[in-house]
């Protein structure tokens, strides 16, 4: 089995943004470089900086759907984010030192039924998967393509969130991945588990509407997964085109 890198995309704060890069270097035992640096606690989390946290400790759209359509820009060296949204102004902020600009631009995005956004939260040297270990998402153009084709409309691949993107592979083939390896250019990951979906995929990533029954697509499979969630067991550098193996 072989395939492609067709993108590579990270999201700088979890559930509020995605960036598109073109290249990565991974690193073993983490996640990718700029990705999930930092979560958005709400008024009745538990997490701290001390460790990792579950998700339902956080805000993500799956609850505010509105946040699908958030974009971002991560620069690494000045330690600042810029968020873009349809509905909202360009924020541009330090997450480390303004937390309260986050919470009070996203503040008009949160349902009122929801829990509010209160802070920001990261645990050095962990990006805050939704995954209980580091770990780099690999997902599949052909998957998601029958998901597509299931619903008979388009959809973009920003519904799933994923760091990796390949191509080239047959449908669902990455999940016969699991418990195997896979090199993807440099690196090499060790494929733990795949990934099971929640109401955040039913969310336009453009509008922030929930406009489509991707969970009920799935369902048809027999299954609510879309993508795996790999471990990296040796770094590298990896770009847009180099090639997929299972080893």
């Amino acid at each position: 089995m072989t395939g492609q890198v067709a993108s590579l995309w990270r999201h700088p704060i979890k559930a509020h943004g995605r960036e598109e890069v073109l290249s990565t270097t991974l690193a073993p035992g983490c996640t990718m470089p700029g990705d999930r640096v930092w979560a958005v606690t709400h008024e009745l989390s538990k997490a701290t900086n001390a460790d990792w946290s579950p998700c339902p400790n956080f805000s993500r759209a799956a609850k505010a759907p509105a946040l699908m359509a958030i974009s971002a820009t991560y620069d690494e060296a000045a330690g600042q984010v810029t968020l873009r949204h349809p509905d909202r102004p360009d924020l541009t902020f330090a997450p480390d030192r303004d937390p309260q600009a986050l919470i009070n631009w996203v503040a008009p995005l949160m349902p009122a039924d929801r829990a509010a956004s209160v802070g920001l939260v990261r645990v050095p040297g962990r990006g805050m998967t939704d995954s209980d270990f580091p770990s780099v998402s690999l997902c599949n153009l052909a998957s998601h393509r029958a998901v597509e084709q299931k619903l008979g409309q388009p959809l973009s691949i920003h519904r799933w969130r994923g760091n990796i993107w390949c191509d080239g592979l047959p449908v669902w083939d990455e999940f016969d991945w699991v418990g195997r390896e896979v090199q993807i250019g440099e690196a090499v990951l060790a494929v733990r588990e795949r990934t099971t979906r929640c109401r955040a995929t039913t969310a336009n990533p453009e509008t922030g509407a929930q406009d489509a029954d991707t969970l009920g697509a799935l369902q048809s499979w027999g299954h609510q997964d879309f993508s795996v969630c790999a471990e990296v067991l040796r770094g590298g550098t990896i770009r847009p085109g180099d090639t997929v193996t299972l080893l």
